[in-house]
């Protein structure tokens, strides 16, 4: 008996294995396809940036919050930064003794000034010196060393003059080099002190606010992330082996995270030129038709872009397709190659290489 029921399960096993081991089977079939390129990403709104704070220091005041919408160069941090104050005030000081300097009354310029006065009151004696004993040399009442002496003199007293004019020159240039150079200073010190107050760069809405009252921030520091209310956009990550297939005008299928029953249609606008390194992706930018109801940003999102559509094609079941674009026929498991055309999630659109009539099986590996 025992023998017996042995017998008849090894039986079944055959059985189940016989049946198990048939190929499945298909024919080519016509039907509408869509070629769809999958994307996930986010809502972001437009012209979005960060207000990220230009110098360390503590967060005296802020004078927003999330939600609100903001003027482009209304006054929203104050970070206290004593530092950047107190260069601003002394280089401030700095500039206006160095432009005092170049004013014709500054102390240096008139001791100049009043030496070169003398020296023209004794070049004008030294000539007059000369010219006489010109005429008493010519008349030989005085000698002829003695006109020498004076003639001597007189070209002294021409260098000295010379001498204390290019002083006054170089000490105008001096002067205003050093105003420049200070008015250089003091301005970058102003700038340095107006980094202490963040401003709106542009018309739009706080959407983040990523620090508080009080709080410590180092330069680069984000503050909040503010953007443009009036256009939400879709703002997707798209694999580098399809972006061949993207053009601008292409529908999208948009679900979002937060309420993944519904699709929001949207048109691709926009295909950034270059590589995105942080998402490993290509970004593209897709704009609602209809603009969703949560008037939010970072909601993550899931997107299906249309590529291509056809009519009535003649298409496999994507499973029968096998690599190097071959599929295999029931009669004899030949390989065959074919040129496939659309390819979506499930069907393959065959443009040529096998026939409607012809059945086709699963190839096996």
């Amino acid at each position: 008996m025992k023998r017996a029921y042995i017998g008849i399960v090894i039986a079944g096993l055959i059985l189940l294995a016989s049946c198990g081991s048939k190929i499945p089977e298909t024919k080519p079939i016509h039907k509408d396809i869509t070629e769809m390129v999958f994307a996930s990403g986010m809502l972001q709104a437009d012209d979005q940036y960060n207000l990220t704070a230009q110098t360390d220091g503590y967060l005296v005041k802020m004078n927003f919050k999330e939600g609100d919408d903001v003027q482009q160069g209304q006054l929203l941090a104050v970070i206290d930064n004593n530092q950047n104050v107190i260069n601003a005030r002394s280089a401030s000081k700095l500039y206006a003794i160095a432009r005092e300097k170049t004013d014709p009354s500054a102390p240096a310029l008139l001791q100049i000034k009043a030496n070169i006065q003398a020296a023209v009151a004794k070049l004008q004696l030294d000539q007059q010196q000369t010219d006489r004993y010109k005429r008493l040399f010519a008349n030989n009442s005085v000698s002829k060393s003695e006109y020498e002496n004076a003639q001597l003199t007189l070209t002294n007293s021409q260098a000295s003059l010379k001498a204390l004019q290019e002083q006054y020159q170089d000490q105008q240039l001096s002067a205003r080099q050093q105003e420049v150079s200070q008015r250089y200073a003091s301005d970058v010190n102003r700038v340095v002190k107006q980094q202490n107050q963040l401003t709106a760069l542009h018309t739009g809405r706080i959407y983040i606010r990523q620090k508080q009252l009080g709080d410590y921030v180092r330069q680069g520091d984000v503050i909040a992330v503010i953007g443009n209310p009036d256009l939400i956009y879709a703002r997707l990550n798209v694999d580098e082996t399809n972006m061949s297939k993207l053009k601008i005008g292409d529908t999208v299928m948009v679900k979002l995270n937060t309420n993944k029953d519904k699709v929001y249609p949207a048109i691709l606008k926009q295909i950034l030129p270059a590589f995105d390194d942080t998402t490993r992706s290509f970004i593209v930018k897709a704009y609602f038709l209809k603009r969703p109801e949560l008037d939010i940003t970072g909601t993550q999102l899931e997107a299906n872009i249309i590529t291509g559509t056809r009519k009535n094609a003649l298409v496999i079941p994507a499973a029968y397709l096998s690599y190097g674009n071959k599929v295999t026929l029931k009669e004899g498991k030949k390989q065959v190659s074919v040129h496939p055309g659309i390819i979506s999630t499930d069907w393959v659109e065959i443009l040529s290489g096998i026939k409607a009539d012809e059945m086709i099986i699963i190839p096996q590996h």
